[in-house]
């Protein structure tokens, strides 16, 4: 579709992705609609072809685990392949015992993991795509979002690299971008998280800008008195981290007033032992 409704009007998507391109507005801010049943449509820019507007299925936000992840899908490989790749979606691997979600190349596979999955679960697949010689990123859906408290059912779809640090990957269908969070750092002792955000839109220009994304990464501050306040309520009130470390200092002969503050001021990496277990297991 080369045409759609804006304000009333028609208007070109030659045109408006020349606007795009030339920093007149940004992608896709606007309500294009479809000329003929009004629905909305997104503009999709590509080099490979002339721009084109295409219709996006709107959800109510009680969207459907697998309504959201047939969406992101498309929406991941439509960028995929406006950027270049020839990526394809539902593609059996390992003779038959995996299905890549989204394959953008022989080596490159995208996973979206709108739905529960356990930590065995990832693991087969995992080691299963690591046999075949494919990178698997995996990208989740708002079931998984990160949020300021780190569950440890979103342990498993952390990764690291020497540009983002430890990052994460969320896909929203709705609103057509997906997130990278990075530089992502859980403190000393709680499990609150730290991290810089940073926003792609789903279409060839923020696919390709994605991949050599190079942020500048914050130092955080720590609270160290934070930290041995919650310690302590952890002790008072024997949760399962109170009972452990507690068992720990007893042994060791120490408080926690005893210990030093480097303990409560070393930054972990999302799901990694508390840094006081670990000083004492030393």
């Amino acid at each position: 579709m080369y045409a759609a409704m804006l304000n009333k009007k028609i208007v070109l998507a030659v045109s408006e992705a020349n606007m795009v391109n030339t920093g007149q507005k940004n992608l896709n801010i606007d309500d294009y609609r479809c000329p003929h049943c009004h629905k909305k449509v997104i503009l999709i820019i590509s080099e490979q072809k002339a721009a084109f507007f295409k219709h996006l299925t709107s959800y109510s936000n009680a969207m459907g685990e697998k309504e959201e992840h047939h969406q992101s899908k498309m929406l991941l490989k439509a960028a995929l392949t406006a950027a270049g790749f020839n990526a394809q979606v539902e593609i059996p691997l390992a003779d038959g015992q995996l299905r890549a979600d989204v394959l953008a190349s022989e080596k490159l596979a995208f996973e979206v993991q709108c739905a529960p999955l356990s930590d065995t679960e990832f693991r087969h697949r995992h080691l299963l795509y690591s046999e075949i010689g494919v990178t698997d990123i995996w990208i989740v859906g708002q079931r998984h979002y990160l949020k300021k408290k780190l569950k440890h059912t979103q342990s498993i779809f952390f990764r690291k690299n020497k540009l983002w640090g430890n990052y994460y990957l969320e896909i929203n269908p709705k609103k057509n971008v997906f997130c990278l969070k990075y530089n992502v750092l859980q403190e000393p002792v709680t499990n609150n998280l730290h991290y810089q955000v940073k926003y792609f839109a789903l279409d060839e220009l923020d696919m390709k800008m994605f991949w050599h994304f190079k942020p500048i990464k914050r130092d955080y501050p720590i609270n160290i008195n934070n930290q041995k306040k919650y310690l302590r309520k952890q002790l008072a009130q024997k949760t399962k981290l109170g009972l452990k470390i507690g068992e720990l200092l007893y042994c060791k002969g120490l408080t926690v007033d005893s210990l030093p503050d480097e303990v409560f001021s070393t930054w972990r990496n999302p799901g990694e032992v508390d840094s006081v277990t670990k000083f004492l297991q030393k």
